[in-house]
């Protein structure tokens, strides 16, 4: 396709656009697995409006924009406050969950080149679960990954991971939950060995960040994850996902000022000028970080409660259903709202596959072979 000549009329083009949808994941049906979060039309207007408003906005320039600014700061400190963190929690937003991970690992190796330049080849200790994101944060950073196979549970195997680090390894992860099977790795027991020897120990609450302590609030059985946990020195978690605010928006948080100092970058004999930036990327866009300060406001405690509410009876329905059946069944015992399930008698991905025909959106997964949902409705 060229690049087009002549200017088009707004409204045949906008109507071309809607048409495009046609076969795209419909979300608003409440099949979808994990690819949209959707909290009803009134959230969505909120989010959308609050986008538009700051549409042409960059979080790059702080000076330009002194409202994204604060919103920012605002978002950070609010993230910080339903974590667990003190007054001495910082963080930034980052453009997703990638980045957040990417950030936390650029922190650490930073910091132990500056702290243990003894250091030469760095690795960090994970689960087998760990999100990928880690793998390519670790490609780009040239930091080994030391992948650690996780127990029966699915959880990470606190023992063997333990016995996986040495004198080169400057951060431990776990998830929570991880995202293949919705389990919440042994953060407790990790996080207490990681401080003991010194080592930055990271939570990946991406998925379950904005949502599991909405869970614990309803009485269900969450364990600890976050800044309560002594040895926990940093948490991504994203507000696109159960957060529900606009895609491109997650958080970044550490336990002091000390370790975050290690995420900047700064440029000084640039011909344009001094040079910075917090995080990975330079321009940043203003409405994703407006659109997420407006939905943590509008719906607050009170609405994300009710939000996981709906969440988690949807999930314990899906469950039960799936156990109801003789040759399904689901792995491990999922703590927040995602599962997966397995058959040893059928073949799961053509389950799957027949499934998508119906419009529902299930992810295929392997190391057990498997398919998972993540069990949220829509409003």
């Amino acid at each position: 396709m060229k690049f087009p000549e002549k200017s088009r009329n707004a409204e045949e083009l906008l109507a071309e656009m809607k048409n495009f949808q046609a076969n795209d994941l419909k979300w608003r049906e409440g099949k979808n697995g994990s690819f949209v979060y959707f909290a009803g039309d009134d959230v969505l207007n909120v989010v959308s409006t609050a986008y538009t408003e700051y549409f042409l906005t960059n979080g790059l320039s702080p000076l330009s924009f002194p409202s994204i600014k604060k919103m920012e700061a605002e978002v950070i400190s609010m993230t910080a406050n339903l974590l667990n963190g003190d007054e001495n929690v910082v963080g930034n937003m980052t453009s997703g969950g990638t980045e957040s991970i990417f950030m936390s690992l650029k922190t650490a190796r930073d910091r132990a080149r500056d702290l243990y330049p003894q250091i030469k080849e760095p690795n960090i200790v994970v689960p087998s679960s760990i999100h990928p994101a880690f793998d390519k944060a670790c490609h780009y950073l040239n930091i080994k990954l030391i992948k650690v196979p996780v127990g029966k549970d699915l959880r990470a195997d606190s023992e063997l991971m333990k016995n996986s680090v040495n004198e080169n390894t400057i951060l431990i992860a776990a998830s929570a939950p991880n995202y293949p099977h919705g389990v919440i790795d042994p953060i407790e027991d990790l996080a207490s060995f990681a401080k003991e020897k010194n080592i930055l120990f990271h939570v990946d609450a991406c998925l379950g960040g904005f949502l599991l302590p909405f869970i614990k609030r309803l009485g269900y059985n969450v364990p600890n994850f976050d800044f309560s946990i002594e040895g926990v020195t940093s948490i991504s978690a994203d507000v696109h996902k159960y957060g529900y605010g606009p895609r491109g928006t997650s958080v970044i948080l550490y336990k002091n000022s000390d370790i975050r100092k290690y995420q900047y970058f700064i440029c000084t004999d640039w011909s344009g000028g001094l040079y910075g930036s917090p995080t990975f990327a330079g321009s940043r866009a203003g409405a994703a970080i407006a659109g997420a300060w407006a939905v943590i406001n509008y719906l607050g405690v009170e609405g994300y409660t009710k939000k996981a509410d709906i969440i988690m009876k949807t999930t314990r329905k899906f469950i039960d259903g799936i156990n109801s059946i003789d040759t399904l069944e689901i792995l491990g015992k999922p703590d927040a709202s995602i599962f997966s399930f397995h058959s040893k008698e059928l073949d799961i991905y053509m389950i799957g596959q027949e499934m998508s025909k119906k419009d529902w959106s299930l992810d295929n997964l392997q190391l057990p072979t498997s398919t998972s949902f993540n069990g949220y409705s829509s409003s």
